[in-house]
């Protein structure tokens, strides 16, 4: 007998990539209590670790940033997650992974994990 384990390491990688998801719009729900606005596109989720030299420069920002972390988070294949402000369909803002094949669209493992598809 062979335990049956294809496909719970891509269904482990798409709970991980959720649960980032979350935890990214966790900080910057408190980036924007602080300072009025979400990062922009330009600034990037680096803006969660260290204070943008881009306009509109955050005055408010907090010493220390909004996620412990050195670096721009990854997601669990690697890549770094896209960030969009605003997004589209009038939304403040859109966090994405692309999946397992890295490229926007796809089905199944390689579909893309968008923050406002999760529940």
């Amino acid at each position: 007998l062979v335990p049956k384990i294809i496909g719970r390491v891509d269904e482990a990688r798409i709970t991980k990539a959720q649960s980032d998801i979350k935890a990214i719009e966790s900080a910057l729900k408190m980036f924007k209590m602080d300072n009025g606005f979400y990062p922009t596109t330009e600034q990037g989720l680096l803006t969660l670790i260290e204070k943008p030299e881009i306009d509109p420069i955050p005055r408010n920002w907090k010493r220390g940033g909004y996620i412990d972390r050195e670096e721009e988070p990854l997601d669990p294949w690697g890549n770094r997650y896209l960030y969009r402000s605003p997004g589209d369909e009038s939304r403040d803002y859109e966090i994405l992974s692309l999946g397992a094949d890295s490229e926007e669209g796809g089905e199944d493992f390689n579909a893309d994990i968008k923050s406002y598809e999760i529940k």
